[in-house]
């Protein structure tokens, strides 16, 4: 459970990145990623002079045909009891943040999986076939077959092949796609979590490469920017991947800051005030010689000052408290992080002796830095 803990919440973190919030959809934080709305420039560039009003409309489709698969994915969810955080919205579909790590390893794991993979094409398909049912039987002569399927000129054509192409799309073995889930969990139970998405995000990279050179030499956008959009979306699957990979096997000693500033017990509460405005620290550790006694943060004795006057740092002081050793994974010291109530810092002591402090600042700084030294470490050692 600690891994999936671990895995939870830096994938959440990563979700985050280039995305802008949008409200709530069906009680769900709704981000969309900044690459959304940007597809409505290319419309209109691709549109030419067909008009922006009609590359505005294909887009729209696009959006209904999105709404329509994660519509019936959140539903689905809902009803296999998992609670959802967010949900990010690409143009190829949307990625879910779950609320706890028990709801995102139910989601990997039995029927959950194979539930939520095959909603969204199979509603996409339906919704497909269902617009153009509606089409031919209204008596107006559409020809759906006739290609370009999906384009500007053809707006009728395009609400048909828009969900079915999305629904389509989830069925290649791609990772971030439903099927390419599908294999990437399956590889898992022989592999490994982590080298199974590992593997999964590259294959996903390379079929995205390869979608966007066809679409290149066969003049189709549509294949060069569903390429582009698979790329996308492993490359946010991987994000976490690696961050996983750095905080199982980085060490407290590496990231923890030695340079920081400690409170004595016997210390006044002015003068605990004085010590916080020349650190960039927002709680300290207590110490009573060399031994860690409470925490206080630099709130509590702000607060404390206002409402009870000067005072000593001791009646202030938090006595509950968690700590870390040198050798803890940096995982590790995140799970304890989480799980403190409003806890943002961490001492790390060795033998009863205070050595260093983590944060939850620096650690998040910490670990882009480490992500990006492991890559070039590895990119290095493949040449």
């Amino acid at each position: 459970m600690k891994r999936a803990e671990r895995r939870w919440t830096l994938y959440n973190r990563a979700m985050r990145g280039w995305s802008i919030p949008c409200g709530r959809w069906m009680g769900v934080e709704l981000r969309l990623h900044i690459f959304f709305p940007l597809l409505l420039a290319v419309l209109a560039f691709l549109a030419g002079q067909q008009g922006f009003a009609r590359a505005l409309a294909l887009f729209v489709l696009l959006v209904a045909a999105v709404a329509v698969r994660e519509t019936a994915r959140l539903i689905v969810a809902a009803w296999l009891g998992l609670r959802l955080r967010a949900l990010l919205l690409l143009p190829i579909g949307g990625f879910f943040a779950y609320a706890n790590p028990e709801s995102q390893e139910k989601a990997n794991a039995g029927r959950a999986q194979f539930a939520l993979a095959l909603a969204g094409p199979l509603t996409n398909l339906l919704a497909g076939l269902a617009a153009a049912a509606a089409i031919l039987g209204a008596g107006g002569w559409v020809p759906l077959f006739a290609p370009p399927f999906v384009a500007t000129s053809q707006l009728l054509r395009s609400l048909v092949w828009m969900q079915i192409g999305l629904g389509l799309l989830h069925l290649i073995p791609a990772y971030p796609l439903d099927c390419g889930r599908l294999v990437r969990n399956a590889f898992a139970r022989a592999h490994g979590a982590a080298s199974a998405s590992r593997a999964a995000a590259g294959l996903g990279q390379v079929l995205a490469f390869l979608a966007m050179l066809g679409g290149g030499l066969l003049h189709e956008p549509w294949l060069i920017l569903a390429g582009f959009f698979i790329l996308i979306g492993a490359q946010i699957e991987d994000q976490g991947v690696f961050f996983q990979s750095v905080v199982d096997t980085v060490r407290m000693r590496e990231v923890m800051l030695t340079d920081f500033a400690t409170l004595s017990p016997s210390d006044t509460l002015a003068d605990a005030l004085y010590r916080c405005v020349h650190s960039l620290q927002d709680e300290f550790p207590v110490v009573r010689g060399p031994q860690l006694v409470g925490i206080v943060s630099r709130q509590r004795i702000v607060d404390a000052l206002r409402n009870e006057g000067n005072g000593y740092v001791q009646a202030v002081m938090s006595r509950a408290f968690q700590v870390a050793r040198p050798e803890d994974t940096l995982g590790a010291t995140i799970g304890r992080l989480t799980a403190g109530r409003g806890m943002a810092m961490i001492p790390v002591t060795e033998s009863g002796r205070v050595v260093g402090i983590v944060s939850v600042q620096n650690l998040m700084s910490s670990m882009a830095l480490l992500a990006e030294q492991r890559r070039i470490e590895r990119s290095e050692a493949g040449e």
